[in-house]
């Protein structure tokens, strides 16, 4: 998988690229190198035979026909390992002299050039060898047949051919591994770029991606990205402190006030007047409520993982939260169902689980209309304890799931019922820290009100697994200090 992994990298099919323009380049110097040298013996050859038949040309409008033949019979005895070929025949194809007895067959080029081979067929006495001779008409009606053994010229370029097939699978072979070693190299380096900015996106913001010290184009780009994530959190640290110091300040003001309203109500005796301070006081406490999550917030994503985890049923926590939500959505006339698989044990924190699983169970109640349907199911996936709320209410458009677990994000159908935009916020925080992931489904894709699922899925208790650190939540969240690297976002599909 590892090698398949790296075939499929962008270095290695450049590599690839390369060693496709590389052999293609090799390969037309070798064949043009190959048609320049076969083409040079093969002129040669024709310009040994063209000489050969000037020597005979020559000697026939000197001696005449007997002439002619006298000085084949002289070439023939002179040459015992016959690399010349003569053939005279007459008009119907007898021979008068030459070193082969027959006419070889085939059919001549338009200038008179003929390929046969020598074999016992046409009289030849020696093994079977190639042969290109050329064909002239004697005045007379004779036939002239004046070639060379070709078979020498043949082999080499058998061999030529050969070391040329040999040297482009060389040629793509070492191409093949160079690619694969500069890619391999690349391929480290920017791994080592994909692993740092992973554990980034993972909330561990003070992480930097490391140089070599080359000053090469890896350490120009690893240090305008550090350069960038030094900036980034700059501004993170620099907007979650002053959100979370006006969180922080405010809320003992608005503790006060809130305090002095209840009081006034108690003492006012105005029925008009009792109204209105107590909707004030119902303001104060949904702006409590806000500052209480943001402080929440900040801390679990400040604070990291920094507690024992302990063993949790989730079976047994999401019926207790189901216990707490069953008389809500009663009220409401929603049928409530629950499919909870027992013996399913995470490592966690009881307190911020069920802060999850309330959440979570709160919003499908309250954006379900009446009549409607809630699901809440626990079950075991594999190695992941699976924990979903399906919902029959209004649903997320498919645009919008990758947005609403920010701060304050709240989808437009929504924003008429009550709610402050910190739920999913919280419930991102809380998953994170438990290595979970979050997905976003459609419980009913099919209708005009999809409705939603929210699938949350939690690593399996192992007893072999090192205790991680996680906030403690069960006391009053009342301060505010420090803030930290913000978790990365759950998987929404």
């Amino acid at each position: 998988m590892r090698l398949l992994s790296q075939l499929r990298t962008s270095s290695f099919q450049l590599a690839l690229l390369y060693m496709v323009v590389f052999a293609t380049s090799v390969f037309l110097l070798l064949a043009f190198i190959y048609w320049r040298t076969a083409g040079f013996m093969t002129a040669q050859t024709d310009e040994t035979i063209e000489a050969e038949i000037a020597g005979l040309a020559e000697q026939y409008r000197g001696s005449g026909v007997n002439g002619l033949i006298n000085i084949i019979r002289e070439r023939v005895a002179r040459d015992p390992n016959a690399k010349s070929i003569y053939l005279l025949t007459t008009d119907d194809f007898l021979k008068l002299a030459g070193n082969i007895d027959q006419w070889p067959k085939g059919s001549p080029s338009e200038s008179g050039w003929i390929n046969f081979t020598l074999n016992e067929k046409i009289g030849w006495q020696g093994p079977e060898r190639l042969a290109r001779a050329r064909i002239f008409e004697v005045q007379g009606g004779l036939h002239l047949l004046v070639g060379r053994d070709v078979d020498e010229l043949t082999n080499l370029k058998k061999v030529i051919e050969r070391a040329i097939n040999w040297g482009m699978g060389i040629t793509l072979a070492l191409a093949l591994l160079g690619g694969f070693l500069m890619s391999r190299s690349t391929t480290r380096r920017i791994e080592v770029i994909n692993n740092i900015s992973r554990r980034i996106m993972n909330g561990h913001l003070s992480l930097r991606i490391p140089t070599r010290g080359t000053d090469d184009d890896f350490d120009q780009l690893a240090g305008n990205l550090n350069q960038m994530l030094d900036r980034i959190v700059y501004l993170m640290e620099g907007i979650r402190h002053v959100s979370d110091s006006i969180a922080h300040d405010l809320r003992t003001p608005l503790t006060r006030l809130r305090n002095q309203l209840e009081n006034t109500l108690i003492a006012v005796d105005n029925d008009d007047a009792r109204d209105q301070v107590g909707r004030a006081v119902a303001e104060a406490d949904q702006l409590l409520a806000t500052f209480n999550a943001l402080l929440r917030i900040a801390r679990l994503e400040t604070r990291g993982n920094t507690a024992d985890m302990q063993p949790v049923a989730l079976d047994e926590l999401v019926t207790d939260a189901c216990e707490l939500y069953e008389a809500l959505a009663e009220d409401k006339g929603q049928t409530f169902e629950q499919s909870l698989a027992t013996g399913v044990v995470v490592d966690g924190d009881r307190d911020l689980l069920f802060q999850m699983v309330s959440n979570l169970i709160d919003n499908a109640i309250k954006y379900t209309p009446e009549q409607g349907q809630i699901h809440i199911e626990v079950r075991q996936e594999g190695e992941r304890a699976v924990f979903a709320v399906s919902d029959s209410g209004i649903g997320i458009p498919d645009d919008e799931k990758g947005q609403v677990f920010q701060r304050f994000y709240r989808v437009g159908k929504s924003r008429s019922l009550p709610g402050n935009g910190l739920g999913l916020s919280l419930v991102s925080a809380v998953a994170e820290i438990h290595q979970g992931e979050i997905i976003l489904t459609d419980s009913y894709p099919e209708q005009e009100e999809r409705g939603l699922t929210v699938t949350v899925r939690i690593p399996l208790r192992q007893q072999a697994r090192k205790p991680r650190r996680l906030p403690q939540t069960g006391k009053d969240e009342s301060a505010g200090e420090g803030t930290g690297p913000a978790p990365a976002e759950p998987r929404i599909t």
